[in-house]
């Protein structure tokens, strides 16, 4: 095989399944609209369930579900013909995937449903089979050749289906107004995590807070500023409100006669400062454009409740 015939074949694959995709699109109707409000309306959990590849598109729809704040579980259906039905209960909706709806494994899963009374939505590409039939919801995949230069290999109907969870979980996810912070709760680990970290989980608290009073001389506060190495030491009023900050650029401005100054002196006052509840990401953000290393994380009542170095973002892998 040359190259070229390679990319041929890779680029007639991801057209076929593309222009699949945009059918599925296009023929979404009230169904889809049902299938959303019946998993809205549901008190328990999302069942995912299909056997082999639609198995496999089924754990990850699953998946999806899960990490997007509709409460989702994958139950194998020849499992669930031997005890794993006690994984279904009356309040869940059963969502079974089965491009041809006849995959025999499901027979149970399908009738157990209707034996409960638990709203079942199926997903399949023929119009009169038994599962859309048997489904409270019927999601029909429109009619579209695999890629498989044989028609046999699960394909384009394997993509179909991954693509119409993706558009269910979306949909659910945004009537909920699922929020990055919601999202982070489900993803506290990796890249993901990282970048939906809060400052408040990343800066320094208590007693390394760089801090001194107002009227502290130069003198102890440049002792402050050494022993916590970040740079910086924050000015706090009486009522611990911060005041202003002293960074290396303000002794650089008041070389001449610094110990013989008070800290009032040499601060800038009204500091750039960020919220605790803040994005890590927005605070790297705002300390790359104002081009500093460090912001002290000030509350509603004005008092600073931790400070951020840039170091501490890029080590948890906030970039």
């Amino acid at each position: 095989m040359t190259p070229e015939t390679c990319l041929s074949i890779g680029r007639r694959v991801l057209r076929i399944e593309a222009d699949a995709v945009h059918r599925l699109a296009e023929g979404l109707d009230q169904e889809f609209i049902r299938a959303v409000e019946t998993i809205l309306g549901a008190t328990g959990r999302v069942i995912v369930s299909g056997m082999g590849k639609s198995g496999h598109v089924a754990r990850k729809i699953a998946a999806t579900f899960a990490s997007t704040g509709t409460p989702a579980h994958f139950v194998h259906p020849a499992e669930a013909s031997h005890g794993d039905l006690g994984m279904v209960a009356r309040g869940d909706v059963c969502l079974v995937l089965s491009n041809s709806g006849e995959t025999p494994e499901l027979a149970d899963i399908v009738a157990y449903t209707r034996r409960f009374g638990i709203p079942l939505i199926g997903v399949a590409g023929r119009p009169r089979s038994t599962l859309l039939r048997q489904a409270d919801v019927a999601l029909l995949l429109p009619s579209a050749d695999e890629a498989c230069p044989m028609g046999l290999a699960p394909t384009t109907s394997t993509t179909m289906t991954l693509a119409l969870g993706d558009a269910l979980a979306v949909a659910l996810m945004e009537h909920r107004q699922f929020t990055p912070e919601h999202f982070r709760e489900f993803h506290p680990g990796g890249k993901l995590g990282a970048r939906l970290s809060k400052v408040a989980d990343l800066m320094h608290k208590g007693e390394d807070i760089p801090l001194v009073a107002t009227g502290t001389g130069m003198a102890e506060a440049l002792i402050v500023m050494s022993r916590k190495s970040f740079g910086v030491v924050g000015v706090t009023t009486p009522d611990g409100r911060l005041a202003g900050v002293v960074t290396d650029g303000d002794l650089r401005r008041h070389m001449a006669g610094l110990l013989d100054r008070s800290v009032d002196e040499v601060m800038t006052a009204n500091p750039l400062t960020i919220s605790p509840d803040v994005l890590a990401e927005k605070a790297v953000a705002l300390m790359n454009e104002r081009k500093i290393t460090c912001l002290f994380a000030v509350g509603a009542d004005g008092r600073p409740g931790g400070i951020l170095h840039i170091h501490d973002c890029l080590r948890a892998g906030v970039a």
